[in-house]
């Protein structure tokens, strides 16, 4: 069924049927089985190929309901965990604004035709903070048989900055792309009205 409807064989039926026009008329003569079958090969031959499909792949809101539900993961993994307090109180900044960039409404709107905000998030929730957490506890307890190693909290609060910066950059730049489209607009009100 799917070459019935393919371009190969329309395009042949149409140059066919185009022969047995040619026939009616009286061009074609006794020939004219060979010039419909040649018409409608040349038509299968000339046809663009079948495009494939795209990939459905999610859309940025779907991506953004399933990193919803990793950031409660993420959340339960923290909670578990025992940090410093200079640190603790980065990674509570670091959740709030995650929690902020992830809440659902119209601040998800904006993320959600941001491709490479939902990345930097995704990353962020899935790799930077378990991974930042992780090592912190595990050189933890190395550090304990070793005294005298740089310690392992101001690793961690390090990046739990660099991450904190680099999210604040994002919101930023979500805010600066609503800014930038209320001013147009403004321009495009004041130009429609003289």
């Amino acid at each position: 069924m799917t070459y019935v409807e393919s371009r190969k064989n329309l395009t042949g039926s149409a140059l066919g049927i185009a022969g047995l026009g040619l026939t009616f008329v009286g061009v074609a003569g006794p020939y004219w089985p060979v010039v419909v079958v040649g018409l409608y090969g040349a038509g299968a031959l000339l046809a663009p190929p079948e495009r494939p499909p795209l990939p459905d792949f999610p859309d940025p809101s779907a991506q953004l309901d399933e990193l919803r539900t990793d950031f409660g993961t993420l959340r339960e993994y923290l909670a578990g965990i025992e940090l410093p307090p200079a640190a603790s109180g980065r990674l509570t900044e670091l959740t709030e604004l995650l929690t902020a960039l992830l809440d659902p409404g119209w601040v998800a709107e904006i993320l959600a035709r941001d491709p490479e905000g939902v990345h930097a998030l995704s990353r962020a929730v899935r790799q930077d903070v378990p991974e930042a957490v992780d090592t912190f506890v595990r050189t933890r307890w190395w550090t304990r048989l070793t005294p005298g190693t740089d310690p392992p909290e101001r690793h961690l609060e390090r990046q739990l900055d660099l991450l904190q910066q680099e999210l604040g950059r994002l919101a930023v730049a979500l805010r600066d792309a609503e800014a930038r489209r209320q001013e147009s607009h403004t321009r495009y009100l004041e130009d429609r009205s003289g």
